[in-house]
Order: C-alpha cells, then sequence, then structure tokens
C-alpha cells in the first residue's frame, strides 16, 4: 500500500483515509463479534472527463441487494488471508477481478477505511481505496451476479442536481446519486458521500429532496 505517484487531486482522499474516524463514515459500525468479514475496492480512475469511480450493478436475481448498484467486492475467502491485515486488500482486488475483468497489476492500493456494517446482510465490510494506474477493459463477467459494470464520474457525484436522499419503505433515508442512468443508494452511496464531503469535494446540496426507490431514469 502507496502513496507515491498518486495524482495530485486524489491526494485529499489519501488524506482522509489516514485520519477519519469509523463514526465520522456511518452509524452502523461492526458489533464486538459477529459478523461476516468483506471488502469492496472504491477504485478511482481518470478518462477525458476527469476523475472516476468504478461501480457495478448487481444481478437482480442476487439474495444480497438485487439489482442495488455497488463497488465492486464480497466476502473474506480463507486464502485471503488474516483479517487484520491483508487480508481485506487481497479478498476486494480478488472480487473486483472475479466481478468486473479487471487487472489487479494496474490497481495501486493507496488506503484503507474503518471497516464499517451493513445490518440487513450482517456484513463487516472493510473499503479498499485504489487508484487505476493502468486501467483494462471492464464489463459484466458472470450476468448471474452482475447486470453491468459503469464509471461515475466525480464532476456528477458533486453535481447537486445529481443528489438528494434515498427514501426506503422501511424508514430509512439517507445520501443518494443519480449518475448513469443509475440510483447510487445505501452503503455504497454513504462512502461516496462522506469521502467528497472529507475530502473538500462536496458541494452544497438539497437535502430535503426525496428520491423513491423506484426511480428510474
Amino acid at each position: 500500500m502507496s502513496e507515491d505517484g498518486l495524482p495530485d487531486w486524489l491526494l485529499p482522499v489519501a488524506r482522509t483515509a489516514a485520519t477519519i474516524r469509523p463514526e465520522q463514515l456511518s452509524r452502523f459500525l461492526p458489533p464486538a463479534d459477529g459478523g461476516r468479514q468483506s471488502a469492496v475496492l472504491v477504485l478511482f480512475g481518470a478518462s477525458a472527463a476527469g476523475p472516476e469511480l468504478l461501480l457495478m450493478e448487481r444481478a437482480t436475481n442476487l439474495r444480497s441487494h438485487p439489482g442495488q448498484p455497488s463497488f465492486p467486492g464480497g466476502a473474506l475467502d480463507p486464502e485471503d488471508g488474516d483479517p487484520e491485515g491483508d487480508g481485506p486488500v487481497r479478498a476486494a482486488l480478488r472480487e473486483a477481478e472475479e466481478e468486473t475483468g479487471l487487472d489487479p497489476a494496474g490497481v495501486q492500493v493507496f488506503g484503507v477505511l474503518p471497516r464499517l456494517y451493513i445490518p440487513v446482510s450482517r456484513f463487516v465490510v472493510t473499503p479498499v481505496l485504489g487508484w487505476w494506474r493502468e486501467p483494462t477493459p471492464v464489463g459484466a463477467v458472470d450476468a448471474g451476479e452482475t447486470a453491468r459494470v459503469f464509471t461515475a464520474p466525480v464532476t456528477e457525484l458533486t453535481d447537486p442536481a445529481n443528489r438528494g436522499m434515498a427514501v426506503h419503505p422501511s424508514g430509512y433515508r439517507g445520501p443518494c446519486f443519480l449518475v448513469n442512468g443509475a440510483l447510487v443508494w445505501g452503503f455504497t452511496a454513504g462512502v461516496i458521500d462522506r469521502l467528497l464531503h472529507f475530502s473538500g469535494w462536496e458541494r452544497p446540496w438539497d437535502r430535503s429532496r426525496d428520491v423513491p426507490l423506484d426511480w428510474h431514469a
């Protein structure tokens, strides 16, 4: 894990990763015991449109979070190693390769965020931050797991017109993003929201704007 050679625009994210506390990221923190260790890859790339994030849309037939946009990632396997050590990094890169086809050799891991918790699925999630130093073609490797793979330009994520609060029938209300024909909400949107805020990229937006989960572009 190294910050060497990161583009200047990504340095605020690296500083955020080094200093942020779990409670600044989410109110859902891992329980003292239990939960399934997992990791996601928060991968920043750059295109002609500027900085962007790699996201995927989960298949609609999955038991866990069907049809929901997310970061690539999944549960740690025994071969990934120690959850307290490099296990989450290995898992995030392995899962990203399996789900999107990216080449992990082109990814520079530069930070790891504190572990968070997703109560509905009981996943203890470590967000792994990466710089897509050498991009490779990506796409849905297994249609049974992934509906599509897409990028979200940071300029669109920070555009107030693309922001709102997702409203779940259960009463949940949390930040969301309307990008690339997708409604990004839940855990993924929460991490993006906090990274934008603490990295100084956030622009003022309307927190009173409610967006139903059945939103369509």
